[in-house]
């Protein structure tokens, strides 16, 4: 239609057609979409951010550089000293025990060594009846002998050694050689030349109370 014409009917008092109503968009969340570039974050521009580092964002790149920091000379001198005395100290634990088993290796030689050199040489006397005293080990023992033996105990012409708990009566050669291979086993020997009194209990006369505990 031509202007003319329009103008034309507007003068016959005509109105124009009004126009359709927009409706607004909607998105699919079904809120309605604003102009376009409006309400959107632009790249770069979210929420606290604004081109600047946020404070967690801080605290990150913070805790990495921290972690990143290279230990001080100080630092790795005092973990090397503590790992060399660490290890000193394990190889003197393992050290002590070498000895320790080595130790009771050669005793455990040693005392058999001393059962095979006395083994059928007791001269122990199964109708004896008089109880030879002395000290071994802390603690009181006995020996039963006859009085001939008892003399010649106590003269040191004998000697006494302890096997597995028990006390065997032997010669004074015997005894040294017992001695030189396990000097423990010796249990009685007597120094002809030393005094009585440093004896006690060479008297036979000398009684040890019943109730004492062997």
């Amino acid at each position: 239609m031509s202007d003319t014409l329009r103008d034309q009917l507007l003068g016959l008092g005509f109105k124009p057609a009004p126009k359709p109503e927009r409706k607004p968009d909607f998105r699919r969340d079904g809120r309605p979409q604003g102009k376009p570039g409006q309400g959107r974050p632009q790249a770069g521009n979210k929420p606290g951010q604004g081109g600047k580092p946020t404070h967690a964002g801080k605290a990150a790149a913070g805790g990495q550089q921290r972690a990143r920091k290279p230990r001080s000379q100080e630092d790795i001198d005092l973990a090397k000293a503590y790992a060399i005395r660490a290890q000193r100290e394990k190889d003197e634990r393992i050290e002590a025990e070498r000895q320790k088993q080595e130790e009771a290796r050669l005793r455990r030689e040693a005392r058999a060594k001393m059962e095979a050199l006395i083994k059928d040489k007791g001269l122990n006397d199964p109708e004896a009846d008089i109880a030879r005293h002395f000290e071994y080990g802390g603690k009181i023992k006995r020996i039963y002998v006859n009085a001939e033996q008892l003399k010649a105990l106590n003269a040191g012409e004998l000697g006494v050694l302890q096997q597995n708990g028990r006390y065997i009566l032997v010669t004074a050669a015997l005894l040294a050689e017992a001695e030189a291979v396990f000097p423990p086993g010796v249990a009685l020997k007597i120094d002809p030349a030393a005094p009585l009194a440093d004896d006690p209990y060479a008297d036979p006369q000398y009684q040890v109370p019943d109730d004492l505990v062997w």
